[in-house]
């Protein structure tokens, strides 16, 4: 399973549109461990784009801040699992938190 986590700053960006790069982290769904991890450039930020690029990077799910509903819709198209709300933390943390099934989440924090 790998799991995509927009980052600015070393920390989850709070829009994934806005984000400086993305962290790919591998995991084990059978032992829930985090496995590797890698930073990746995005390409420039355009409706559609950063859902087929992740799909193509091999992400299956996506965990951001917020994210508008039609980029949550393109995602689904794309088989990519959509997780919003969480709070900005390093991807790892928020990986580990995921896969042991305790990820903080609220309210998609993105108004469009």
């Amino acid at each position: 399973m790998k799991i995509a986590i927009p980052v600015a700053g070393g920390k989850l960006c709070a829009h994934f549109g806005h984000s400086e790069q993305f962290a790919l982290i591998e995991a084990d769904e059978k032992t829930k461990k985090v496995t590797g991890s890698q930073m990746l450039t995005p390409p420039a930020h355009e409706p559609g784009v950063l859902p087929r690029w992740l799909h193509e990077q091999g992400a299956h799910v996506i965990i951001a801040g917020g994210m508008g509903q039609r980029a949550q819709s393109l995602f689904a198209g794309q088989g990519i699992q959509v997780i919003v709300g969480a709070p900005a933390a390093a991807p790892e943390e928020l990986a580990a938190s995921f896969l042991a099934g305790n990820l903080p989440s609220g309210d998609n924090v993105c108004d469009h």
